[in-house]
């Protein structure tokens, strides 16, 4: 599959930039293809010296006749002096173009290639054998483009000297594909007479088609705009990783569109927090200084300390990507099984993933018959548009506003499944169905702070079993309701004897037993309420999606009691139950735990009594603004 080209401009031997224009070659082998391109080859002086002369020897020798087609074979096989040729990519320059020309053998390949993003077309040439005309494979490519949001097409009719290069004819031709195409939206900018085996048409205008006064190939693939420079659009900074260098905290991901410097305020998306880039950071030399552009690879630092995860969009603020919980994409499916509305899958978007749920399904096309369908299933090589609800927010753009954050790749089972393109994005839509109105409360946030002197927050204790959570939080809601505070205990093991009964302990069922938690636990801190929530919730991933849910109210307190100590005290003997195989996933035995890297706290209650800790993580929620001096005042003096 062909790699993504950085930037459509170009650079010439004097420094000047060309723009650089991707074009899709649609047509039949054998309304001449190979010969066109071959002839565009030698018509743009794109061959090695002496290759022409060569291949025209060589079938003297041979006996048979020259076919320019014979050009595209052996630069596809032999690859040399420095042509840059594979089965799919052709390059060639025309007098203000760079063209990359696209081809593929069929329809199923050239659809898999395109659907996925793999390969971006600005413009296409659509081939029509002159003798034979419009056919319905000729229809198919059109709706092909259509289907890809190609908007630029030139059709080339060709082999018109099979036809005496009839004005009749041609205008035959024009008249029926010019109605095709614009009936699909897709109105052609040229429609061109060629003869590419003989040149009539592709770089000159010859007298066999004097009645024609429209551009050659070559000038219509001059007049084709390119997309934008990915420096032109937005700023999109997909978060990879986060590292930590003695006091810095680098932000690092490569800067898929725009630019940024030093300075720049930005918003992290989708959790929509603002700041401004302190230092930009790069190896060997750093800090860096200037603007640093799309396909750069760099680090950032902040002004200030926010929670960021892998996933996350940088982008300047007021040009940012929306946060949504629901998808419309055009998706090429690969998986042998169907896919079906309400199946569920692994979306990835960047650097982001999250599961997914397939809500509708709409237009289900066999790439063999490019024709929509009423199927309610997307079958194996098939496209289809699909809605799709997501179970955490992701930040996303249109794949017509971006394309590098507008693709999507979709996973089944740890394998590739499927791609496609973002078609739409539902801004901040929780994929809720239209007849549920949420009601706010009666009363303003201010009003409960005032009456429990303290702002609402989610404060996650996790930990393995027997860490000491549920001690902890007991002791702290005690401690904040003594004082005249609003706490409330929400223990995992209480709500999964309730409100989680229903599940089990899967990983998607552990997933979404803490996407309750978390739930539950938000709705309670933006009422004013401090809910203190004691899960073990081993997985990372959950918790930084209850992270997500909460936003800046969620405050983890990693319970980092060792092991050994856990196990020795075993307060509900789950730990012997298991070491005598008689419970099965027990989080504690073996490496199913995964620690926090980034708390807001960490605490040994082997180390420190209960009242210590509970100081510990007072302290940190007055630190965060959570509790009024009134309420630390108060549980000094206690």
């Amino acid at each position: 599959m062909n790699m993504i080209l950085p930037t459509p401009i170009s650079a010439t031997p004097n420094g000047t930039t060309r723009p650089q224009v991707r074009i899709v070659i649609v047509g039949h082998v054998d309304h001449g293809k190979s010969t066109l391109v071959g002839r565009l080859l030698h018509e743009t002086g794109s061959l090695p010296e002496g290759k022409l002369e060569m291949l025209k020897a060589v079938s003297t020798r041979r006996g048979m006749p020259f076919e320019w087609s014979f050009l595209l074979d052996a630069l596809q096989t032999e690859r040399d002096q420095g042509i840059t040729i594979d089965t799919t990519q052709i390059r060639f320059r025309t007098g203000s173009r760079d063209i990359v020309l696209i081809d593929a053998p069929g329809h199923t390949e050239f659809l898999r290639n395109m659907i996925t993003g793999a390969s971006q077309a600005d413009g296409a040439v659509l081939i029509i054998d002159a003798l034979e005309g419009v056919r319905d494979q000729t229809r198919r490519h059109g709706y092909l483009l259509h289907l890809l949001g190609v908007k630029q097409v030139a059709v080339v009719v060709n082999k018109m000297d099979r036809v005496d290069f009839s004005a009749a004819r041609f205008n035959e031709i024009s008249d029926e594909i010019s109605a095709h195409l614009t009936g699909l939206g897709v109105a052609p900018t040229a429609v061109i007479p060629i003869s590419a085996r003989d040149g009539d048409g592709v770089a000159e205008r010859t007298p066999r088609t004097q009645w024609y006064d429209g551009p050659t190939v070559v000038e219509a693939l001059d007049a084709l705009e390119p997309a934008p420079p990915l420096e032109a659009l937005a700023l999109r900074l997909p978060v990879q990783a986060i590292y930590k260098f003695d006091d810095r905290r680098i932000v690092a991901g490569r800067i898929e569109s725009g630019n940024l410097a030093a300075g720049d305020e930005v918003v992290i998306m989708p959790a929509g927090k603002i700041a401004r880039i302190k230092t930009v950071e790069n190896w060997p030399v750093t800090p860096v200084e200037g603007r640093q552009s799309a396909g750069r690879s760099v680090g950032i630092t902040l002004d200030r300390e926010l929670f960021i995860e892998r996933g996350d969009v940088i982008s300047h603020v007021g040009a940012s990507p929306r946060d949504t919980r629901r998808l419309r994409a055009r998706i090429f499916w690969l998986h042998d099984k169907p896919l079906a509305r309400g199946e569920q899958f692994l979306v990835r978007l960047g650097t982001r993933e999250t599961r997914a749920t397939v809500v509708a399904i709409e237009k289900a096309v066999d790439p063999g018959e490019l024709s929509s369908t009423e199927n309610t299933s997307i079958a194996r090589n098939h496209v289809g548009e699909i809605d799709i609800s997501l179970a955490h927010p992701i930040a996303a753009d249109p794949y017509s506003d971006n394309p590098r954050t507008g693709r999507l790749v979709i996973e089944v089972s740890g394998r590739i499944a499927g791609g496609g393109l973002v078609l739409s994005v539902d801004a901040g839509q929780r994929a809720v169905p239209i007849d549920i109105v949420p009601v706010e409360s009666a009363l303003r946030p201010d009003e409960r702070s005032a009456r429990y002197h303290h702002n609402g927050a989610v404060v996650w204790l996790t930990g393995l079993p027997g860490s000491g959570k549920s001690t902890l939080a007991r002791a702290l809601e005690r401690r904040l309701f003594a004082n005249g505070g609003s706490p409330i205990l929400l223990d995992g093991d209480t709500l999964r004897a309730g409100l989680n009964g229903d599940l089990g302990f899967s990983a998607a069922d552990r997933s979404e037993n803490i996407r309750r938690l978390a739930e539950v636990a938000t709705h309670l801190a933006r009422n004013g309420h401090i809910a203190i929530v004691a899960a073990v919730s081993p997985s990372r991933e959950d918790r930084a999606a209850a992270r997500r849910i909460a936003d800046t109210a969620f405050h983890e307190v990693y319970i980092a009691t060792p092991a050994e100590v856990c196990e020795s005290r075993d307060p509900k003997g789950h730990y012997a139950k298991a070491r005598a195989g008689a419970l099965k996933a027990f989080t504690g035995i073996g490496n199913d735990y995964q620690p926090p890297t980034s708390s807001e706290l960490a605490i040994d209650t082997s180390a420190l009594s209960v009242s210590d800790a509970t100081d510990e993580i007072e302290r940190m929620l007055a630190t965060s603004g959570i509790l009024f001096d009134e309420l630390v005042d108060l549980a000094a003096n206690i």
